[in-house]
């Protein structure tokens, strides 16, 4: 019997169709699994920047400075301050306006490792100014200040895998598009560092008001 009744027909594409995959959810799938260099970097900042603070508090305790260094000290504190909590602050709008959908993830990500250096710059300026300032660590407002100087030091360190996986997102992503459990975290960890900056600087000015009423 014939078989050319069985032949395909010119232009006819006999290949089994290949499935289309799922679209993907931008965020849903997460790059892979720091390995143990990654924590271990991690617990290695962490220690260290727990180490810093503990040697600034103590410093700041025991030592006397004298007048000169503390006011060499407290200049340098102001500045450290801008240039820290400036730089946040201006990440964390741009942030803002990415998920309002008004930027691109892009901005946010360029700004932020523009931002890095200026962030824990000043951070470490204020711990070694700190010391240099004598402050009354007896004082629950002062514990409270210190206490958030250390809280934001660690949130910083924490937040770098997530930031890692907003990196890998392409751009245009959008905030609502972005996995719900990194959304979260990223909400929580900016929710905490507002609030540490803002106790850090609202006791300051209350400490330093306190102060100048007392003739210190």
């Amino acid at each position: 019997m014939s078989t050319a009744g069985l032949k395909p027909r010119a232009g006819t594409d006999t290949r089994e169709p290949r499935p289309v995959p799922a679209e993907r959810n931008p965020g849903s799938q997460s790059p892979a699994a720091p390995g143990q260099p990654g924590r271990r970097r991690g617990m290695f900042l962490a220690t260290g920047c727990t180490l810093a603070w503990l040697m600034s508090v103590s410093v700041g305790a025991l030592v006397d400075c004298g007048p000169v260094l503390h006011r060499v000290g407290l200049a340098c504190h102001i500045i450290a301050l801008v240039l820290s909590f400036g730089a946040i602050l201006i990440v964390d709008w741009v942030g803002l306006l990415w998920l309002l959908g008004k930027r691109d993830i892009h901005d946010t990500r360029r700004l932020e490792a523009a931002a890095q250096p200026l962030i824990w710059g000043g951070l470490a300026v204020l711990l070694a100014s700190g010391a240099m300032i004598k402050p009354d660590i007896t004082n629950p407002l002062t514990q409270a200040k210190l206490l958030c100087v250390l809280i934001l030091m660690l949130n910083g360190i924490a937040l770098a895998p997530a930031m890692r996986r907003l990196r890998a997102l392409p751009a245009g992503t959008h905030f609502r598009s972005v996995a719900v459990r990194l959304r979260i975290r990223i909400l929580t960890a900016l929710s905490i560092s507002q609030c540490c900056w803002w106790t850090a600087i609202i006791v300051g000015l209350v400490n330093s008001t306190l102060r100048r009423w007392a003739g210190g």
